[in-house]
């Protein structure tokens, strides 16, 4: 509708809001989540100077070995992806806010000529016109703005939630993989002095081709195997840089722990993983969010499916010597072709279609934790397990097989096969902690509301059957 209305315009201005204030509080939430879940700090680099600053805080953070929580600090703070999240975050809320505004003042400008008996006339028609129809619904506009902005700050909390997990995944992948290599370097050299000493006593007679062979061959499947492991590491090592956005100097100053932290002494029970408040996960609330959005626009559309415009103008014309003529004209659009079946139809599976996605995240909701929970308690036990029954047996087992050897009663491969076992157990563990540590990762997500393919847990050849054997 056209009319004149500075005092209805201006309050439409005050009542939709400045979009730099949306902004800033978006990202205010980002940073309370990111505080109290991950305990780390946002930052969002929006000049030079502030780059330069975290890229010589980045420096001196790879001056030592990179921990988890210092790689999530330069995820958080460096990242190109990372800040590319952000603002996009930024360019939501400032749409957001931009669909809530009601549209320009529109002026029309009319000169005419008429040409009669008496001369040449002229007219001037002038009109300021302003749609009511966008201020008698500008409460609701206001209200879905803000289910937008709402939808945004828990976009960005699940964008952030993705980006701790990937990271720390990567970075668990990453200094596993350089454990692994380095200890395969040990095994394939031990297994190379196996084949070496094969040789010289085939040479006195005293091993048969056979025999040899069986060493040689042992030797070189750890050569492959020393390739594999180190082609890995270097795969998650790369994959780790690109997580947190380094440089190619920077990537070549990182430097990694030489070995997975600890693992707890106790795991998390299930009862403090089933005590997470379903509702406060972050997937829960952006459906609830989308469906409060879908519920108000359906009744929305019910009425502007039968009249979609209401347009008024004051009008102003001058004519050749005549009075000057004001008054106003309406525009309102007739519902002759289109009756709005379609859209209020449209709008109501649009509806029913947000409550279903609502009902379905909802009840996964508790799955996806169940499963996240028996993923991670299933890669504890197991650490556990090699960690404090089959490596320490393994052992005993190497240690036995010395005093033996010094007695007399066993043969130097026999010794090598036992040592070569021990290592293979090692190994395993590794791989092990490796698997509790992404599982734990895993599980943290999933109660926020970030659910992640469940662990699959391999079954490896067996330490007995990796060491050999005459």
């Amino acid at each position: 509708m056209k009319t004149s209305l500075p005092l209805s315009l201006l309050a439409a201005t005050v009542l939709t809001g400045c979009a730099s204030v949306a902004i800033d509080q978006n990202f205010a939430e980002v940073e309370r989540f990111a505080r109290e879940q991950a305990g780390s700090e946002v930052r969002w680099l929006r000049s030079d100077s502030e780059r330069e600053a975290m890229r010589a805080e980045v420096d001196r953070l790879l001056a030592q070995p990179l921990t988890i929580d210092d790689a999530v600090r330069v995820a958080l703070g460096y990242s190109p992806a990372f800040q590319s999240l952000l603002a996009e975050a930024a360019m939501a809320s400032a749409d957001a806010t931009g669909s809530a505004r009601i549209g320009n003042p529109v002026f029309t400008f009319e000169r005419l000529f008429r040409s009669g008996a008496e001369g040449r006339e002229l007219d001037i028609g002038r009109s300021l016109g302003l749609s009511l129809f966008d201020l008698l619904f500008l409460p609701a506009r206001l209200e879905q703005a803000e289910f937008r902005q709402q939808q945004t700050r828990l976009q960005s909390s699940i964008a952030l939630l993705s980006t701790l997990t990937e990271v720390r995944q990567a970075w668990v992948d990453a200094v596993a993989a350089r454990q692994v290599a380095r200890y395969r370097e040990d095994v394939a050299t031990a297994a190379g002095t196996a084949a070496e000493l094969a040789r010289r006593m085939q040479t006195t007679g005293n091993f048969s081709r056979l025999q040899r062979a069986r060493e040689q061959a042992l030797a070189a499947e750890e050569t492959a195997n020393l390739i594999r492991a180190r082609q890995n590491a270097t795969a998650a090592g790369e994959a780790l840089i690109q997580r947190l956005g380094l440089t190619p100097g920077q990537a070549q100053a990182l430097r990694l722990p030489d070995q997975l932290p600890t693992v707890p002494a106790a795991p998390m029970d299930e009862a403090t993983a089933g005590a997470a408040l379903l509702e406060n996960r972050l997937d829960v609330r952006i459906a609830r969010t989308d469906l409060d959005r879908t519920a108000k626009s359906l009744g929305l559309t019910r009425v502007t499916s039968v009249v979609n415009g209401l347009h008024v103008a004051g009008v102003r014309i001058s004519a050749t010597g005549e009075s000057t003529q004001r008054g106003f004209e309406i525009e309102l659009p007739l519902p002759l072709f289109d009756f709005g079946d379609a859209a209020r139809a449209g709008s109501e599976a649009r509806y029913l279609a947000a409550f279903n996605r609502t009902l379905e995240v909802a009840r996964n909701a508790s799955s996806q934790v169940r499963v996240a929970y028996d993923s991670y308690r299933s890669a504890y036990d197991l650490a556990r397990h090699y960690r404090n029954e089959v490596v320490p047996l393994y052992q005993n087992i190497t240690e036995e097989s010395v005093l033996q050897y010094n007695g007399m009663l066993i043969g130097v491969f026999d010794l090598l096969a036992a040592a070569r076992a021990q290592s293979a157990s090692v190994l395993q563990a590794i791989e092990a902690e490796r698997d509790f540590w992404r599982a734990d990762a895993a599980l943290k997500a999933s109660l926020l509301g970030q659910p992640i393919a469940p662990l699959t847990l391999s079954s490896p050849a067996s330490p007995a059957q990796a060491g050999g054997g005459h």
